[in-house]
């Protein structure tokens, strides 16, 4: 997906933010910010979106030396996550059509966003967005591809919502599944050690994407991952990140997601805040 110039204060605002979480140089952050400014206006070199936001995180990392600036972020979001798991099993207790709420659980998940909702009560925000439905649903296709499907690739957005995605899989058939994560700290995407603090290990097979920006780039992915995403019979794409990275992309690809800026909300025809399923219109 092209980059949108809606984008640019937005990823302005996440530089300056990242950089407040990886030094209280005040300095350093203008610094920072200056460069991700000088960054910024050359965002037509870039693919899209995650491509433009790893060059800027990479610069903060560089500038602070600190690999990791959301590192306290995502242990909260995991900690909170962990506490609201067993209302989450009783709000699926709850619903006859058990695949199509899973889905949901992990789609409401994608709430546990820092980069859009850190003033935001995300404890009330998610009681709130379980109940509401997706706006596009293609269950239908995804129950008819269950079928025959022997291997599923989920590839994953923020830390938090691990732990909506494993309750997810729970929900899906007893195959091998794999789990997709980030290559290296990015935001608080998820990244392996993540992946194995949400206890994923066990409902799935972890891997790295090999890239390490917020979306996965199929190009820049290791051959290891490329061969998985080609080999799969359903891809389950988690968040806006990846909607981005891999929207023009062919395969069995199933976005999940919550349309959480007006650029995504546009592109997918819905309205801001809508809860997508939807089947990748570039098919092989």
């Amino acid at each position: 997906m092209e980059i949108m110039i809606d984008c640019i204060p937005c990823l302005l605002k996440q530089a300056l933010e990242a950089s407040k979480m990886a030094t209280d140089d005040s300095n350093k952050q203008e610094e920072i910010v200056l460069e991700g400014l000088k960054i910024l206006l050359n965002y037509k070199n870039y693919r899209n979106s995650p491509d433009l936001a790893r060059q800027i995180h990479l610069t903060i990392k560089e500038k602070t030396g600190i690999k990791d600036p959301y590192i306290q972020v995502k242990k909260r979001d995991l900690e909170f996550a962990k506490n609201l798991r067993p209302s989450l099993y009783q709000f699926l207790d709850s619903k006859d059509d058990k695949l199509y709420w899973a889905l949901k659980v992990a789609a409401a998940g994608n709430n546990l966003d820092s980069a859009i909702y850190k003033e935001t009560d995300i404890k009330k925000a998610i009681k709130e967005e379980l109940d509401k439905s997706f706006e596009i649903s293609d269950i239908d296709i995804f129950t008819e591809k269950l079928k025959s499907a022997k291997n599923i690739l989920v590839i994953g957005d923020n830390t938090g919502e691990t732990v909506f995605d494993k309750i997810m899989i729970e929900y899906l058939p007893q195959i091998n599944i794999t789990y997709a994560v980030r290559s290296e700290p990015i935001i608080n995407d998820v990244t392996e050690k993540e992946a194995y603090d949400s206890n994923l290990d066990e409902v799935s097979t972890i891997v790295s994407t090999g890239c390490n920006a917020s979306g996965a780039i199929l190009e820049d992915c290791s051959e290891e991952f490329k061969t998985l995403f080609k080999a799969a019979d359903i891809i389950i794409s988690k968040g806006q990140g990846n909607y981005e990275a891999l929207s023009e992309e062919r395969g069995n690809v199933f976005f999940l997601l919550k349309a959480k800026c007006p650029m995504i909300a546009s592109r997918l025809e819905v309205k801001l805040g809508s809860y997508v399923f939807k089947y990748n219109k570039f098919k092989n």
